[in-house]
């Protein structure tokens, strides 16, 4: 009889083992719930197949450091993971080599020039807003109006030193890399520098110059949007910061092109990178929400994806 319960409890013990270790199966989500509600940074990938969680957290890529805490929910989900993954690996975009080659690339092509796109008003009030930066003319007239917009977009880049000469902004990526290291956790990428240049430049110069006529306008008539974006940064609204874009004339022109083509290439690298072990990914926060964020398409491909505190 012993003998017999000890079989029994054996081969009971082997079952369960074997159910545990069973991937996971992919889950169906209805399509009223394919779109996330929650409002939340954190989300945690579990479920088709995959042998442990991984992570999905929104970033935000200018804000400014009084602004920016990390939750507990988050700090906890880097521990547990094994690797951490940007848009572009931040070892790549600190390297003197990619800087360097984005320089040469900041440059539009063909002779064309900031006057040659704007009407005499707009042009002078870019040119205005470079002054008030101490920088000529000479310095900015062919770069390509995005980049101006990166530095110009916002009134709180005016002064971005505090009383103490301490930079006042800070990227979330570049404070997630700093524990990341700390941790001794391995980085990488789902596109390169190179690749977002090139969809970046796939933008008109013409559209590229309305971008940034928009957005100073829009400062100088007691609007901010980097200011909207971190409020609703910190109310971790991803639908709202993900309609912001979708709802800019001119940015929403391009939405597809900025946001729904890219977050379609990430998920088949996601997928690779999360059946090999648990992976922190950090994107833009504007890439999670909405039918084609990469939370609903995560959730079309049969993943369990779940907002975490």
């Amino acid at each position: 009889m012993k003998h017999s319960s000890k079989l029994i409890l054996s081969l009971l013990s082997l079952w369960l083992l074997s159910y545990g270790c069973h991937p996971s199966k992919k889950l169906e989500y209805s399509p009223d719930t394919i779109v996330p509600t929650d409002q939340s940074l954190l989300w945690r990938i579990s479920g088709n197949g995959l042998n442990q969680p991984s992570y999905l957290f929104g970033t935000i890529h200018l804000i400014p450091k009084a602004d920016l805490s990390f939750s507990q929910g988050t700090l906890n989900a880097l521990n547990r993971s094994k690797k951490i993954v940007f848009e572009i690996d931040i070892k790549e975009m600190t390297s003197l080599r990619t800087q360097f080659s984005l320089m040469n690339k900041a440059f539009m092509k063909g002779g064309k020039t900031l006057k040659n796109l704007l009407s005499e008003e707009d042009y002078a009030l870019v040119k205005q807003k470079m002054e008030e930066k101490g920088l000529p003319s000479s310095m900015f007239e062919r770069l390509k109006p995005l980049f101006l917009s990166t530095m110009l977009g916002s009134d709180e880049t005016e002064n971005p030193l505090s009383s103490d000469g301490e930079t006042k902004m800070t990227s979330v990526e570049m404070e997630l890399w700093k524990i990341a290291k700390k941790q001794g956790l391995k980085s990488g990428g789902l596109e390169t520098a190179d690749f977002q240049m090139a969809v970046f430049d796939s933008i008109p110069y013409e559209d590229q110059a309305k971008m940034l006529v928009e957005s100073l306008k829009s400062n100088q008539s007691g609007g901010n949007e980097l200011a909207e974006m971190v409020a609703l940064y910190k109310a971790e609204d991803i639908s709202g910061m993900q309609k912001i874009i979708a709802e800019t004339e001119s940015m929403g022109a391009f939405e597809n092109l900025l946001l729904g083509n890219r977050n379609q290439n990430w998920i088949p690298k996601m997928d690779i990178l999360m059946q090999n072990q648990s992976t922190f990914f950090a994107v833009g926060a504007g890439h999670l929400g909405g039918n084609q964020g990469v939370i609903a398409l995560l959730r079309k491909k049969g993943y369990q994806v779940e907002a975490v505190k």
